[in-house]
């Protein structure tokens, strides 16, 4: 231990201990306040969660995506929204994880099932283990349904001067007593497409159907609204030769005369007489489509036969017409 003493200038002095420890006890505080500075968030005290409703996006006649902002307050959170027609919502969304730092994040998810020109009030909920937060209410509008059509168009194909309907739909939001127009254009579909009769408006539920007499070329048809605001996808219409068929016998036994006509005319046409067994045709013999008249042309030729369901095929070369076989023939 040091005693006291005087110093240069003979003035009495003395160490103090104390002095020291104070001083060590100062710099440790120090320390330790920069330390708890440069500890993150996640460090620092948790608490209940912040949550923040946000304007809906992406709305369109039947989904949303809700939005919204959430500070976790450092603590590890959920979120889900709730929806509905009034405020008491009644909906809700699964749940997703907002993670647990000391920062705003966004919260998103998108829903589905809406009515369309709806309005839907919805909400953002935050959960963590220090309590819930509710962000407050918000809206939606849903969009209308856009209108859509679709057609059908039956038999297809058509025998050859036959008659077709086209049938469809006007889907959408406002799709009753709505005219619709029928167009076509036929083979070698050059013209564009002209209208096909006089407009129709629809039913209650959207519905149309369009007539159409002795079409004679493939076709394709199209429905459209006025202005051709909305046109619906392009449906054609095949049309088949009309094939009339006949047997005679002959003098010579276990022979017979097959003959008929193809119309429309297509001279040079292939003629294939087939012989039905098991369910598939066995060429029996064959001839080419002679000229008849300006409507149509024939085939006449003798082959062996036995007996049984026989059907003539008559193919012709792409064009306004496509092959097709005329009815059985039973030969006894």
């Amino acid at each position: 231990m040091r005693h006291a003493g005087n110093d240069r200038e003979g003035h009495s002095t003395s160490f103090r201990p104390r002095g020291r420890a104070a001083l060590r006890a100062r710099l440790a505080l120090g320390a330790a306040l920069v330390a708890a500075a440069a500890l993150p968030g996640a460090a620092q005290a948790a608490g209940a969660p912040k949550a923040t409703t946000g304007n809906a996006r992406d709305v369109s006649f039947a989904s949303a995506t809700l939005a919204g902002t959430i500070n976790p307050n450092g603590e590890n959170t959920s979120y889900y929204f709730q929806y509905g027609q009034t405020r008491a919502y009644g909906l809700q969304t699964g749940i997703a994880d907002a993670g647990s730092g000391t920062h705003a994040v966004q919260a998103r998810i998108a829903i589905s099932g809406l009515q369309p020109i709806t309005v839907y009030h919805y909400r953002l909920v935050a959960v963590n283990a220090s309590g819930v937060a509710t962000g407050g209410d918000q809206t939606l509008k849903t969009d209308k349904v856009p209108l859509s059509l679709a057609i059908l168009v039956s038999p297809n194909p058509v025998p050859f001067g036959g008659t077709v309907t086209v049938q469809g739909t006007l889907s959408g939001t406002g799709n009753a007593n709505r005219a619709v127009t029928l167009q076509g254009t036929a083979f070698p579909f050059t013209a564009g497409f002209q209208n096909v009769g006089n407009p129709e408006l629809t039913t209650a539920v959207g519905g149309f159907s369009f007539t159409v007499p002795t079409l004679q070329a493939l076709t394709r048809f199209r429905v459209i609204t006025p202005n051709a605001a909305v046109v619906s996808p392009v449906v054609g219409e095949e049309v088949a030769v009309r094939v009339s068929s006949h047997v005679a016998r002959t003098r010579r036994a276990g022979f017979a005369r097959i003959y008929g006509t193809v119309t429309p005319a297509v001279n040079g046409a292939q003629i294939g007489i087939l012989r039905i067994a098991q369910g598939r045709g066995i060429l029996a013999g064959g001839t080419i489509a002679q000229p008849l008249n300006a409507t149509s042309s024939r085939f006449s030729r003798v082959v062996r036969v036995h007996k049984g369901a026989y059907r003539v095929l008559a193919k012709v070369a792409p064009g306004p017409v496509i092959s097709a076989y005329g009815t059985p023939l039973l030969i006894r």
